[in-house]
Formats: structure tokens, C-alpha cells, sequence
């Protein structure tokens, strides 16, 4: 398995697709990223790629798995990524 693309590397690429520098590039990322924070609670769609999603979880009873004693797990917000079926099918291949 290869190793992920870096950040730098993502924006070398951009630039060089866009034909833009490299610093407008990182920049574009950087503001797109920034986006995706503020806009996560309403939820975040990168067409073709996936969705932010901000979901709730319920208070629980856990276990603690060395004693096996029950825990109290607190209701909470979460952030999900949800991956667009574009995104499934460029990558896995058609059924």
C-alpha cells in the first residue's frame, strides 16, 4: 500500500492542474478546510467526494474491559464523514 499524499504534495498537484502557484494552492486548502470547520454543524458537502455531518450520540452504559466494570458513557456530538457514492464507485469499481 503507498503512502498518502502529503499536504504540500496535494497542493503541488492542485497548482500544477490549475495553473496557479503553489502558495495560492496551499491557500485554496487551507480555506476549503476552514470552510469545512464552520459549515460541519449544518453539514459540509464536497460534491463527489463525501459529506461533515455533525450526529448526536446518547448517553450509554459501557464497560471498562479490565475490570469489567459498567461505565456511564455521556451523550455527546460527533463529526461523521459520510463518502458520496461518486467517491464508492471511482474507487472500489462498479457493481
Amino acid at each position: 500500500m503507498g503512502k498518502a499524499m502529503t499536504k504540500s504534495q496535494i497542493a503541488d498537484h492542485l497548482a500544477g492542474k490549475a495553473g496557479v502557484t503553489k502558495k495560492t494552492a496551499t491557500e485554496m486548502l487551507d480555506n476549503l478546510a476552514t470552510l469545512a470547520y464552520k459549515e460541519a454543524k449544518n453539514s459540509f458537502t464536497m460534491p463527489g467526494i463525501g459529506k461533515l455531518v455533525l450526529a448526536h450520540r446518547k448517553a450509554r452504559t459501557a464497560r471498562n474491559p479490565q475490570t469489567g466494570a459498567p461505565i456511564k458513557v455521556p451523550a455527546k456530538k460527533v463529526v461523521k464523514f459520510r463518502v458520496a457514492k461518486a467517491a464508492k464507485d471511482a474507487i472500489l469499481g462498479k457493481k
